[in-house]
């Protein structure tokens, strides 16, 4: 795949698809809570927000990307019905999401999800594929699917209306923090991040945007380095939700998180769950290890607030409940 090739390919994603999706989505999700937190700011030399994603009616950002997805398909594909694979965020979004509209969905998940989240997609009337012990086992019966029975795939990340989507709390954030120095955002298959930085650098070019994922099984981190996609082996992670690969084929968020990135930074398990501790003590928030490795680099001192804002996305709360209160006293 050429350099040119992806350049082409980032034009169907650009700001104005971002405002888009932001209009389209309006009637069905609410604008989450931006908190200051007085611990993180003392650590990080000056003020640090929590962006509250993890308050969205799935417990994740997911739901903005995914309804931005369904809403954009025309008639004939919604009631023929939904299918996805996911590593449980965005499975719970869709099935959420498909039932709101009262259209039939399917979510195809690998053996490593956690059970809270495949009982909740179950819940919501979704019909659920387990397969497999990776996300990219799940994607195959997924594109299986759609051939044999012409479901419509909403693909976890790699998509211009997901990205458009998940763009959406870029706005809320400059509407709310014109001045932010730095936001800090989990990153996995890249749609968080390729959306908030498109969203943040097109009206705020000195902003950085700096992606923050676990030590284990970082596939975007090290495809960064190598230049290109790469895959790998999943690993045990508090963070699972970051697991997954960004598919060999990547169209859209590979280069964009390649261009917009200003900082990509990998945090160890133990730095997680200390940050999962500190904002169950502090701010009685129980999230999930993805949602807290932006605390995690800020307690390793590695992120600086500058003398500007500092944003952190608690991008989910859909952990296993056992595992995270294991985490809180450990610490």
């Amino acid at each position: 795949m050429t350099h040119s090739h992806f350049t082409a390919q980032q034009t169907r994603v650009n700001p104005g698809a971002i405002w888009k999706a932001r209009k389209r989505i309006a009637p069905f999700l609410t604008r989450t809570p931006l908190i200051q937190s007085p611990v993180l700011s003392e650590k990080a030399g000056g003020p640090v927000y929590l962006k509250a994603e993890h308050l969205q009616p799935v417990g994740s950002f997911k739901l903005r990307g995914a309804a931005n997805k369904i809403l954009s398909l025309d008639g004939e594909h919604r009631k023929r019905g939904v299918a996805t694979f996911s590593t449980g965020n965005h499975g719970l979004a869709v099935a959420w999401f498909a039932r709101q509209l009262g259209i039939p969905a399917v979510i195809c998940l690998s053996a490593r999800v956690p059970r809270e989240k495949t009982d909740r997609i179950k819940a919501l009337g979704a019909d659920l594929i387990v397969c497999g012990e990776s996300q990219d086992e799940a994607e195959e019966r997924c594109l299986q699917l759609e051939k044999e029975e012409g479901l419509a795939v909403i693909p976890p990340f790699d998509d211009p209306e997901i990205i458009a989507g998940q763009g959406t709390i870029g706005l809320e954030l400059l509407e709310e923090l014109p001045d932010l120095g730095r936001v800090v955002i989990p990153l996995s298959g890249g749609g968080l991040f390729a959306g908030i930085a498109l969203a943040i650098k097109s009206n705020q070019p000195e902003a950085r945007l700096v992606g923050v994922t676990m030590e284990g099984s970082a596939v975007m981190y090290h495809s960064l380095r190598k230049g290109r996609p790469i895959t790998m082996e999943e690993q045990n992670t508090l963070a699972d939700s970051l697991l997954g690969g960004i598919g060999l084929d990547n169209r859209y968020t590979f280069p964009l998180v390649r261009k917009l990135a200003d900082e990509t930074l990998l945090v160890s398990e133990r730095g997680i769950s200390q940050s999962l501790s500190l904002l169950f003590r502090n701010h009685k928030m129980i999230v999930e290890g993805a949602a807290a490795t932006g605390a995690a680099a800020i307690l390793d001192g590695r992120i600086q607030a500058e003398g500007r804002p500092i944003v952190l996305i608690l991008s989910g709360c859909n952990a296993d409940a056992e595992e995270v209160l294991q985490a809180i006293n450990r610490s």
